[in-house]
């Protein structure tokens, strides 16, 4: 519980040299993130950019280097809780250490997780990604945002973004390059008729659809679609609705989630779990709150038994 927390824990992990620092040194010169008392900076990873002594000053902030990842201990926190009795934390992870490592540990009373940022380097994501990617998919499992800077034109932002969701579908994800943020970049992407009177999603494309759908509800709002899906039962069997949907690789065959939106229909107590069938369904944004999100429920036309996919699993890279 946020109310519950006394020292407030930023933790920024990412890749080396994937701008951790940079953005660090950036939050702690704005008078947004400016307070009272002391700033407990751990870093755990020291890149090319380094941390200017005057603004360490100004900002009333000490640094602790801790180089090995078996020195991060619930005992070294304690400890320098007591010596500095910080006001905030800011943790730089080191982006080869398990990130749940630190989730799971112990932390002195009243320090608490306000913030999981990762930062990612555009130019070399997908090295890390061909050869480290369930280190990466750990890390923005949780975390609140994700900032991929270095963005040149003609990266595969659309993917990189589709690849993140899956794994956090809430994370905030935030592309840049040398003038900034970029914006507006995935309007349009999709490669189905939006205006047909019904959307057909091909089965290769049924990943971007549901990520697009997620981030752009209102577009969708009343639209119909159709495509093929494997039925997950509610643990009543007789609800009037389940969930068609595709299995999800994250980053490994052993690392697979099931995505899906809820269906409503009164033939959901006659489908099997797990059979494949070919879904005809309006789409609805309900529950709408004051800042906008909103529940996504499908309200099936017709749902008709097909044959299965021969590959029924989603790829986001």
């Amino acid at each position: 519980m946020e109310e519950d927390i006394r020292v407030p824990l930023f933790f920024v992990n990412g890749f080396l040299e994937s701008g951790k620092t940079s953005f660090l040194k950036f939050t702690l010169e704005q008078d947004y993130f400016q307070i009272e008392g002391t700033t407990l900076l751990l870093l755990c990873e020291e890149g090319e950019v380094e941390y200017d002594k005057e603004l360490l000053k100004d900002t009333n902030t000490v640094v602790e280097v801790i180089e090995n990842e078996e020195d991060l201990t619930p005992e070294l926190l304690m400890v320098l809780d007591y010596k500095y009795v910080p006001s905030r934390v800011i943790v730089e992870y080191n982006g080869m250490w398990r990130t749940s490592r630190f989730e799971e540990m112990k932390l002195p009373e009243g320090w608490g997780i306000m913030q999981q940022i990762t930062t990612v380097d555009a130019s070399t994501f997908q090295v890390y990604m061909n050869n480290m990617k369930s280190l990466f998919m750990e890390m923005v499992r949780n975390t609140e945002m994700v900032i991929f800077n270095r963005c040149k034109e003609g990266d595969p932002l659309a993917t990189y973004r589709r690849g993140i969701k899956v794994a956090n579908q809430s994370a905030q994800i935030i592309f840049e390059d040398e003038r900034g943020e970029i914006d507006n970049i995935f309007e349009d992407d999709v490669p189905y008729d939006m205006d047909a009177p019904i959307i057909d999603i091909a089965p290769e494309d049924y990943g971007l659809w549901y990520i697009d759908v997620m981030d752009h509800p209102e577009k969708y709002d009343g639209k119909v679609v159709r495509y093929k899906a494997r039925v997950r039962k509610a643990k009543n069997p007789q609800a009037p609705f389940f969930l068609p949907g595709r299995v999800a690789m994250t980053c490994c065959a052993d690392d697979t989630t099931f995505i899906g939106y809820k269906c409503k229909t009164d033939l959901a107590p006659t489908l099997a779990h797990g059979e494949w069938v070919e879904v005809t369904a309006r789409i609805k944004m309900e529950n709408i709150s004051p800042d906008g999100q909103a529940d996504i429920i499908l309200y099936a036309d017709t749902i008709e038994p097909c044959e299965g996919l021969e590959d029924e699993m989603v790829y986001f890279n």
